[in-house]
C-alpha cells in the first residue's frame, strides 16, 4: 500500500515539474486548422499567379507586378492570422478545461524563444521581397519556422521538434530546386500540419 502511494506521489510531482516547466496545452485541432487555412492560402497563390501568367517554376527573378505582390502578402498575412487565432482559441479551451494557466512564465519563455526566429526570418523575407527573389521565400520561410519549433520545443511537448525538423528538412530540399517552392510550402505549412495536429489530437486528448 505505501509502495503504491509512493508511486502515486512520484508521478503527481513529476506531473507537476512537468506542468510548471513545460506549455502542454498546445491544441492539435489548432494545427488542423492552420494547415487547412495554409493549403487554402497556396491555392489562392497560384491561382493569383496563374491569372496574372507569373510562371513560377521559372525560378529566379520573376517580374511581379506591384499589384500582385501586395495581393500575395496580404494573402499571407490573412493566412497567418488566421493561423494564430484558431491556435489561440483551441488552446485557450484545452488550457481551461485543464484548469492551466495560458499566460504564464513558461509562456513568455517559449513566445520568447519561438520568435527570434521567427522574426529573423521574417525580416529575411522582406528583404527577398524587397530585391525581388521571390522563389526564394518559400524555402526561407519553411527554414526559419523549422528553426523556430526546434527552439520551443524546451517549453512544449517534445513533439514539436519533429515536425521542426521535417520543415527544415523540406526547405533544405526546395533550395535546391527552386521553383517548386510553392508545393513545398504547401506540404510543410498545409499537409504536414495537418498530420501532426491529427497525430497530437489522438495522443493527448
Amino acid at each position: 500500500m505505501d509502495s503504491k502511494n509512493y508511486h502515486e506521489d512520484l508521478s503527481h510531482i513529476r506531473s507537476m515539474m512537468e506542468r510548471s516547466s513545460r506549455f502542454i496545452s498546445l491544441s492539435g485541432l489548432s494545427g488542423v486548422v492552420a494547415g487547412s487555412v495554409a493549403l487554402l492560402g497556396a491555392g489562392y497563390a497560384y491561382y493569383a499567379m496563374e491569372r496574372e501568367k507569373v510562371s513560377y517554376i521559372n525560378g529566379g527573378r520573376l517580374n511581379y507586378t506591384p499589384d500582385l505582390t501586395n495581393e500575395l502578402i496580404l494573402t499571407g498575412l490573412i493566412v497567418l492570422v488566421t493561423a494564430v487565432l484558431s491556435g489561440y482559441v483551441f488552446t485557450a479551451n484545452k488550457s481551461k478545461k485543464k484548469g492551466l494557466k495560458i499566460w504564464d512564465a513558461t509562456t513568455k519563455r517559449l513566445l520568447v524563444t519561438f520568435a527570434v526566429p521567427l522574426a529573423t526570418g521574417g525580416i529575411f523575407c522582406l528583404a527577398l521581397i524587397l530585391h525581388h527573389l521571390f522563389v526564394w521565400i518559400a524555402p526561407a520561410t519553411l527554414i526559419f519556422y523549422g528553426l523556430a519549433l526546434v527552439s520551443a520545443e524546451r517549453y512544449t511537448l517534445t513533439d514539436v521538434k519533429y515536425l521542426g525538423y521535417c520543415q527544415i528538412i523540406l526547405g533544405l530540399i526546395a533550395l535546391f530546386v527552386l521553383g517548386w517552392g510553392l508545393l513545398f510550402w504547401s506540404i510543410g505549412f498545409g499537409i504536414l500540419h495537418i498530420v501532426y495536429g491529427l497525430i497530437m489530437h489522438k495522443k493527448y486528448k
